[in-house]
């Protein structure tokens, strides 16, 4: 497994996990689309945008590795904003290639590509 070296841990100043220490010895969790209500509470929102933000900062427009990124975290912005980028894609892999799909990211969290997001002034 990949380890993003310099990817946020976690959303600053709150237990929003980002990354994972250490694979799963039974395999990588499964990556599943979880579905975002419109009523979710503002802090699981600025997770979901500190957590896109900080993808567009490390990885830009290019595919990158799952990795050592939490599947929780990237369920709520799978099949929508983070999108497979090779086919066949198996969910079960660390090695599974992502990338953003920069259009509906934009559309979805603005902030995180205006420079107003979680990280300006920081480096992710």
């Amino acid at each position: 497994m990949i380890k993003h070296r310099g990817f946020p841990g976690r959303l600053p100043s709150s237990e929003f996990q980002f990354v994972i220490r250490r694979d799963n010895k039974a395999g990588a969790t499964k990556l599943l689309a979880r579905e975002r209500y419109a009523d979710r509470r503002p802090p699981d929102r600025r997770a979901d945008s500190g957590f896109m933000e900080a993808l567009w900062l490390y990885f830009g427009d290019e595919p990158f590795e799952r990795g050592n990124l939490d599947a929780g975290r990237l369920g709520w912005l799978f099949g929508r904003e983070v999108i497979p980028a090779e086919d066949p894609f198996d969910p079960e892999s660390y090695d599974a290639l992502l990338k953003i799909n920069v259009s509906r990211a934009r559309a979805s969290f603005p902030e995180a590509f205006d420079g107003t997001g979680v990280w300006e002034g920081r480096s992710a």
